[in-house]
């Protein structure tokens, strides 16, 4: 297997260049693979890469792994400092931001154990569902009753009867019988069958190999799902499956649940991609979460206000990112934006967007009635890092505030007065 790593933006080519990050060399039935499939992804309304000519072409924002027909993997990490630097820091990012983002299990879940794993994304998962594969075959699996109708020369459980008075003269001795048997082929054990076999086919890594064919054989009689989708819909959460739920994310970003919808099934062997906009969004959520106070609350993606109406009607519905509430009110509306941006370079306006702004004043007219702070939130890096810049005013009741969020110590760089009103504790008296 070929693996060539880069991260977002990376422009491919099947020329020979000097491998780096930002650029990579891919074989000619890859580099056509990955521009066919780009054209079916743009009509499902999402940008994989950009075709640039017939020699180069240029990722989007998305991160993950994509496995093509002819055995190349590529692996495409996040672009989270304007350096290049070798893939293992941003790879260490990814693995902590999936799992925060997904809140995924993760077995030996330490830093040193994430800094010092040397394989790709795809090899760290395949790692994460075996031993969670394990830990659940150790805890039981669930076995189920399934309603078996056959013939047989012997009477076994019920014998169907009107079966039985069809049955012509030469064929008398053969009984039509109906029992139950106690089997594991269930719907979550064969999506865990096909998840495993699709690991012991693709990892490359000896550990990984050696348990996952272990397994195999201890799910020698399960048979593996026909149709995954289907089976995902039967997947029970009761009581008696609460020990499956921990392995459930691992099978389903194995099987590609977790793929945008335009890649399920026209990828080969195990692909996983995720919109890095989207990630930051929900890494940025969780962290929020867990940074308030007990007096503030927070509110993801809400949707109570409209840029307009039309005829009596809600019109161009306006969803920032997050709100938080304090005693009931409104006092913050957050966007986060997975960009990089320098706080030096002024004469571009720091790299930021008209139409983030645009967004932004709306956001505050509709849901601060034009009162009020509004703040952008960007990824930290070297260029923008310890601070954020100076208020952007819209009027003088409305001001936004573009901060950094530093995505190692998860901090943000807020202006003190949001921090000491909003995300410092009421101190109670006595």
């Amino acid at each position: 297997m070929n693996i060539v790593v880069v991260r977002e933006y990376a422009r491919l080519t099947v020329d020979e260049v000097k491998p780096s990050l930002d650029q990579a060399t891919v074989s000619s039935s890859a580099f056509n693979w990955l521009c066919t499939f780009a054209a079916s992804f743009t009509t499902n309304g999402a940008n994989l890469l950009q075709i640039e000519n017939t020699r180069w072409l240029r990722l989007d924002n998305f991160v993950g792994v994509v496995q093509t027909p002819c055995g190349t993997l590529l692996e495409i990490l996040p672009k989270h400092t304007e350096s290049i630097e070798s893939g293992a820091s941003a790879r260490e990012l990814l693995i902590k931001m999936l799992t925060v983002a997904l809140d995924l299990p993760v077995r030996n879940a330490t830093q040193t154990g994430i800094a010092t794993f040397k394989h790709s994304l795809l090899e760290w998962v395949m790692s994460q569902f075996v031993h969670c594969l394990d830990h659940l075959i150790k805890k039981g699996l669930r076995f189920d009753y399934q309603r078996v109708e056959e013939e047989q020369r012997f009477l076994r459980g019920q014998l169907d009867t009107v079966r039985q008075m069809r049955q012509p003269p030469g064929r008398a001795h053969i009984f039509n019988i109906r029992h139950d048997i106690f089997t594991p082929d269930r719907p979550e054990n064969r999506l865990l069958k096909l998840a495993l076999m699709r690991i012991c086919k693709t990892t490359q890594q000896a550990n990984t190999w050696r348990l996952s064919h272990e397994l195999a054989g201890l799910l020698a009689e399960i048979p593996e799902s026909k149709n995954s989708n289907a089976d995902f819909r039967l997947w029970k959460s009761d009581r008696l499956m609460a020990h499956y739920q921990p392995i459930r994310i691992w099978c389903e970003l194995i099987l590609g649940e977790h793929m945008p919808l335009a890649m399920r099934g026209k990828t080969q062997g195990i692909s996983m991609l995720f919109p890095m906009e989207k990630l930051f969004e929900r890494y940025v959520e969780v962290q929020l979460q867990q940074q308030l106070p007990a007096h503030s609350t927070l509110t993801a993606q809400a949707r109570s206000k409209s840029l307009c109406q039309h005829n009596g009607r809600d019109m161009f519905q306006l969803r920032p990112d997050f709100i938080i509430n304090r005693d009931k009110k409104i006092c913050l509306v957050m966007d986060a934006k997975w960009k990089l941006i320098s706080s030096q370079d002024i004469e571009n306006k720091y790299g930021l967007s008209q139409a983030d702004f645009y967004q932004l004043y709306a956001y505050g007219h509709k849901y601060l009635n034009g009162q009020g702070e509004l703040i952008l939130i960007y990824p930290a890096h070297e260029k923008f890092k310890d601070q954020c810049l100076n208020a952007f005013e819209f009027s003088d009741n409305l001001k936004l505030w573009v901060v950094p969020f530093d995505l190692e110590t998860d901090t943000f760089a807020l202006p003190e007065h949001i921090t000491s009103e909003v995300f410092l504790p009421i101190l109670k008296a006595g």
